[in-house]
């Protein structure tokens, strides 16, 4: 582990030297001398006297270096029977043109713009049109119902809420219009402007203080990029929260482009000359940062899919989307994959598609259990590579860095430790447990830039949430271990272990143990009340396609 222990002890012992280099990938208008800000501790900040634009580094840059005719995006919609490659200066136009719509609606630095919008590209013309303002997006998932979208409304106050008359959830139509309607009913809060883009599955009738889409952009003056201070909020995306006040986390710009380009390089091995798919949604934080920000400020070409990727009768579409544009590297869920498993279990698809290209699969989002794991690496015959973070974090706590030093790789663990993230584990009382014992996984302050540096407007519930429970650490909320290699299992939150008969067993390493089964293809373990001894285990097993069984085997 040679560059990977240089770069991790390097990162703990100097973390603004480390980063202050790492920093150098990121274009600025004022290169910052300061790394680390502790001068607010446990408010941390990172590059406080650099400013920059992130609009710039994701398209700006790209064009000005030669690579605009490089595409940026390949959207593929299978749900609309459509597909789209857009390049570096066709992106780079489309939202200097948004920004100068948003500015024209009085749209400002630090004003946030609320999005709730489906997988379409206006999503990410809007997103990074907003950051070219040098404003603060809110992505709220697409469909959300109307309470939750205006408890977001009323915490984020947005001077513009952008929306389309619709996502395609299969070959089902949701109209999003009705729900922004009622939505903005709920709000205390009233926008300055709703702009909607018109989708031809659901038109709607604009009312006062709407702006059609189109019409907007096809008389809007472009606008240039509006340098930021490197602390200054980029988006805030909300992580709960259908009443009182959502936790809005907040991804600064700075911190944010610098751990973008890191990560993209040496978690992923990914880079300019790369095709990159992370099936996930604009609206969660792998949207974020792994369909938009960190594969575009690489200046690498991004798969942007609408529709589900996975589940009858379509579990090869995975496979035709990697053969169609070459994809290199696949992140995806590990639920994905086994749903796959489910439909297609010896993997028949797979042999009808060349997806000679893909270099590596990429599992996030929940634990990624032994049987899953065996069932892709056997068939895909690449590295499957766990990797494990948090919306608060916005890129991995642990993983095993395929661009700095690829390593070993063993089934139930997301690998090391990245550098940055000093992970330790800790019993009830805050101390340090033994290589190969259970706990809480805290990591020790400050945090890497990148991660969240309060929540949006509260910084005291930043403190509550997340730093009191242990002094001095960032508590994840999940348990797990780290073995004597230095390998990190995380077994799942730590409100997931149930006390049977005085003893606190794992509901993750149930699971892992009925997954083994070969005829489980998903499984979950809860702790059901019992008189006599507390708790007693749970689980609720769904079964392989056409596997009959006997359900008392099950118990053997």
């Amino acid at each position: 582990m040679g560059a990977y222990a240089d770069a991790r002890t390097r990162s703990l012992t100097d973390p603004s030297g480390f980063w202050l280099d790492a920093a150098s990938a990121v274009a600025w208008d004022t290169p910052p001398s300061i790394g680390l800000d502790d001068s607010a501790a446990p408010l941390y900040r990172w590059f406080s006297d650099g400013a920059l634009n992130t609009s710039v580094n994701a398209l700006d840059r790209h064009v000005e270096a030669g690579r605009g005719d490089r595409v940026a995006i390949y959207y593929d919609s299978p749900v609309t029977d459509s597909r789209r490659a857009i390049t570096y200066t066709e992106l780079r136009d489309d939202v200097a043109r948004f920004a100068g719509v948003l500015a024209g609606l009085g749209v400002g630095v630090g004003d946030r713009v609320l999005l709730y919008l489906p997988m379409i590209p206006e999503a990410v013309v809007a997103m990074l049109a907003t950051a070219r303002l040098g404003a603060v997006h809110s992505v709220v998932f697409g469909g959300f119902a109307p309470a939750e979208l205006a408890v977001r409304i009323d915490d984020a106050l947005p001077t513009v809420v952008v929306s389309a008359t619709c996502g395609i959830e299969g070959s089902r139509v949701i109209e999003y219009t009705p729900l922004l309607r009622e939505a903005l009913a709920l709000a205390a809060h009233r926008p300055d402007a709703v702009v909607i883009k018109q989708r031809p599955q659901a038109a709607a009738s604009l009312v006062a203080g709407d702006v059609d889409w189109d019409a907007a952009m096809s008389t809007a003056v472009p606008h240039g990029p509006v340098p930021v201070g490197a602390t200054d909020p980029l988006y805030i995306l909300y992580t709960s929260g259908t009443t009182g006040r959502p936790k809005g986390v907040v991804r600064d710009n700075g911190g944010h482009a610098v751990a973008m380009a890191w990560s993209f390089a040496n978690v992923y091995g990914m880079g300019p000359d790369d095709v990159w798919w992370a099936a996930s949604d604009v609206g969660w934080v792998v949207g974020h940062s792994y369909i938009v920000y960190a594969p575009l400020i690489a200046g690498a070409s991004t798969v942007l899919y609408e529709g589900k990727p996975v589940g009858t009768p379509d579990a090869g579409a995975f496979w035709r989307v990697i053969a169609r544009y070459g994809v290199n590297a696949l992140f995806t869920a590990p639920t994905a994959i086994r749903a796959i498993k489910k439909e297609d279990p010896d993997a028949a698809l797979l042999a009808e598609h060349d997806i000679s290209s893909l270099r590596t699969l990429f599992l996030a989002g929940e634990r990624l259990d032994p049987d899953t794991y065996a069932w892709a690496s056997e068939h895909l015959g690449i590295p499957v590579v766990d990797n494990w973070w948090q919306t608060e974090t916005g890129w991995p706590i642990a993983s095993n860095l395929r661009g700095l030093e690829p390593m070993p790789i063993k089934a139930g663990s997301p690998t090391v430790p990245v550098p940055g993230y000093d992970v330790r584990i800790v019993d009830g009382f805050g101390e340090e447990v033994d290589a190969g014992q259970d706990g809480a996984i805290v990591i020790r302050l400050p945090l890497p830039p990148g991660t969240l540096p309060t929540l949006w407007g509260d910084d005291e519930r930043y403190v509550d949430s997340y730093l009191r429970t242990f002094d001095g650490y960032y508590t994840t909320g999940d348990g797990g271990y780290v073995d004597e290699d230095g390998y990190v299992f995380v077994m799942g939150r730590t409100d997931d272990v149930i006390n049977v008969a005085g003893h606190r067993l794992s509901t993750g390493a149930m699971e892992a143990v009925v997954a083994s089964h070969p005829f489980v293809a998903e499984c979950a373990v809860i702790g059901v009340h019992d008189e006599l001894k507390g708790q007693i285990p749970r689980a609720f097993v769904v079964l392989k396609a056409g596997a009959v069984i006997d359900p008392d085997l099950l118990r053997q």
